[in-house]
Parts: C-alpha cells; sequence; structure tokens
C-alpha cells in the first residue's frame, strides 16, 4: 500500500512463473581432439590431422563452416613423476575443441558415429546440449504462461480481500528462466557404435511480477 498526494492508493504485486514445451531442433556438441606423441612436431600434426577429419566427416552431414568453431588449442609436455630422477618429459600433447551445432536432430546419431570413426582414438565428447535455434516463439509462451499465472493469483488475492483489479502499475521479467536442459557428460568415446541421441522435448520457463492498481 502507498500513499500518493494525500488520498490511499492500494496495490497488489503478485509473481507468477510458466513453462513451454517444444521439441529441440538444435543439438550443440563439443567435441574435442587430443594426440600424445614424443614429439611437439608430430603431436600437432596429428591432432591437425585428427580435427580435418572430424571437420569433414561434420560437413559430410551437411554441418555448414559457420556452425563449426574452433577453441582452446593447446600443446604442452606430458611429464610423469620418476623416482630418483624427479619430472622426465614422457612426450607431449596437442588438443583443440571443436563447438558443432547440428541443426538435424534427428541425424545427429550418425553424425556423432561418424566424428568417432574420423577422429579414432585421438576424438574425445565433451558433451551435448538440445536447445533451439530460435527461442523467442517458445519463450512468448512461457511468458503468457507466467502472466496467466499471476493473473489468477492476483485475482484471488483481490476477491479475498473484497476488492477487484484495477490497471497495470509495473511489469518485472525474473532473470534465471530455465534453460535447454543439457544431456549428461561423456568423458570419452571408446567406441564407434552409433549413440541414440532421443530429443523428446526441452522446457524453457519464465518468471513475472506484477503490480496492479486495488480498486473498492
Amino acid at each position: 500500500m502507498s500513499v500518493t498526494s494525500g488520498s490511499i492508493t492500494r496495490n497488489i504485486s503478485v509473481s507468477g512463473t510458466g513453462t513451454a514445451e517444444a521439441a529441440p531442433d538444435l543439438l550443440t556438441i563439443s567435441v574435442g581432439v587430443e594426440c600424445r606423441r614424443d614429439n611437439v612436431g608430430a603431436a600437432y600434426a596429428e591432432a591437425g590431422k585428427a580435427s580435418a577429419a572430424v571437420s569433414t566427416a561434420l560437413r559430410q552431414h551437411g554441418v555448414s563452416n559457420a556452425d563449426i568453431r574452433t577453441s582452446g588449442l593447446n600443446v604442452r609436455a606430458d611429464l610423469v613423476w620418476q623416482e630418483g630422477e624427479g619430472q622426465k618429459v614422457a612426450g607431449y600433447v596437442a588438443s583443440s575443441v571443436l563447438t558443432v551445432r547440428l541443426r538435424k536432430v534427428a541425424g545427429a546419431s550418425a553424425a556423432i558415429s561418424d566424428v568417432v570413426d574420423a577422429g579414432g582414438n585421438d576424438v574425445r565428447l565433451n558433451g551435448l546440449e538440445l536447445g533451439f535455434s530460435d527461442e523467442a516463439a517458445v519463450k512468448a509462451r512461457a511468458r503468457e504462461a507466467a502472466w496467466q499465472d499471476a493473473l489468477r493469483s492476483a485475482e484471488q488475492y483481490a476477491s479475498l480481500a473484497s476488492a477487484r483489479l484495477g490497471a497495470v502499475v509495473s511489469i518485472t521479467e525474473e532473470a534465471g528462466g530455465q534453460a535447454p536442459i543439457p544431456l549428461a557428460r561423456i568423458q570419452r568415446a571408446v567406441a564407434t557404435e552409433s549413440l541414440s541421441v532421443e530429443a523428446g522435448e526441452t522446457s524453457v520457463g519464465a518468471a513475472v511480477t506484477v503490480v496492479w492498481e486495488l480498486l473498492d
């Protein structure tokens, strides 16, 4: 309740939440390449070959260059401890990470299988996440559900107070709505058999706080 210009203005503030579900149309995967060799040059060269083979396999599944991004390029010494001698260089490790967006979710299992085949023992699957190429339409439905939730609560409180709702004073969308749900992390690809990727449905959430005038 607030006081304005000598008269009493009554307000009611209510929060609402809502979700909307839809079948994801985008799968983002993180593909790592890690090569251990006796010298830096060999490790770097082999990592480059493995990464190129993975990229070629992805393009054969219709993945565009814009949907393949390289990051995390790293070359380091592989150190081991030997009793009486301390740390020794046992070899060198070259690694990189490809972040890939697969827009054909139905064909994702085959694409991932071919990636593993192409990279062989040097490939790693770091994880994958289902989502939407355009989340706006799903988010709009979640907002509508959140609004209706807030409105129902406000109307009930107004009725209990022997009042009715007036004009909307303010609307605040709360941060932290539910994002696309990530699938379980896969630490390492140990076989080339196709893993089944089931898209199912993913929830997107919204939360809103609405302030109404409360009328007699």
